[in-house]
């Protein structure tokens, strides 16, 4: 899956299994296998875990911890029926690593986010930490030092950085576009020909597994994998600036038919 947290595996498992409707769903040997997610001690600790976040439910409502000696949640046994859903915390704390999937529920506000840092050489120990943390922010290189992105991370980076030496180097703005080309812009910033043509790899990819003589579970862990290769770097637009026909909103509804066709 090219993910190796557990955490942030089962909050993507239950949202690429769902959708925004965040429904239930057992995990059964399938999804295990399909997620690379084996039900031992560390994943049941990590459910107990996120439960107590409120990153994620059970179905019924309960959200007390599983017990450690709790075995594997299988929708084919009685032993434990349980089924978990993702939560609207769960998904908001999602989207800051996967940015896509933010505009599929919520609405663009119209707000850009510019952020500025310049770090010194001195400093590029933090200068390198503070990056892997805005990770999957959806943010673009503008000019230098200068940041872009639509998505409401203005808050996030004041908790990331509040009370740290960090404080000193950074600048947050939230602004509307006046005028210029947007698309000229979004080009520059996030290159999208790039990523297109990326995406329409991953179908012909898709395509070819598809056709494989395998298991349908291998099947689909190998469509997962690629897919989840590309939503690391896909920076998440809004349709207002990419169109409804963008491709990484083309490769979701691929998506979703896969996952019908393979998991039933």
């Amino acid at each position: 899956m090219g993910i190796k947290d557990r955490r942030t595996k089962i909050l993507l498992s239950l949202f690429l299994l769902t959708g925004v409707d965040f429904s239930p769903v057992a995990f059964s040997d399938q999804i295990q296998q399909a997620f690379d997610l084996p039900m031992n001690q560390k994943t049941r600790g990590t459910l107990s875990g996120l439960l107590k976040e409120g990153m994620i439910a059970k179905a019924d409502g309960q959200t007390a911890p599983l017990p450690p000696d709790a075995p594997a949640l299988m929708t084919t046994s009685a032993v434990d029926p349980s089924h978990y859903h993702l939560t609207e915390s769960g998904f908001a704390d999602l989207c800051f690593q996967f940015p896509f999937f933010r505009f599929l529920k919520d609405k663009w506000d119209g707000q850009w986010r510019i952020i500025s840092y310049e770090i010194p050489e001195s400093k590029r120990e933090m200068r390198d930490r503070l990056r892997r943390e805005m990770q999957g922010w959806g943010l673009g290189p503008w000019h230098r030092s200068f940041w872009l992105t639509p998505h409401p991370v203005i808050e996030r980076l004041k908790n990331l950085i509040f009370g740290k030496e960090e404080e000193k180097y950074i600048q947050a703005f939230n602004a509307s576009h006046a005028f210029g080309d947007r698309e000229v812009l979004i080009e520059k910033v996030w290159e999208t020909k790039k990523l297109d043509k990326q995406y329409r790899t991953l179908f012909k990819t898709w395509h070819d597994t598809l056709s494989e003589a395998a298991e349908k579970t291998d099947k689909f862990r190998k469509v997962v994998d690629g897919y989840v290769n590309l939503l690391k770097i896909d920076p998440g637009l809004p349709a207002e600036l990419v169109g409804e026909n963008y491709v990484g909103f083309e490769a979701y509804n691929i998506f979703k038919e896969i996952r019908t066709i393979l998991l039933g």
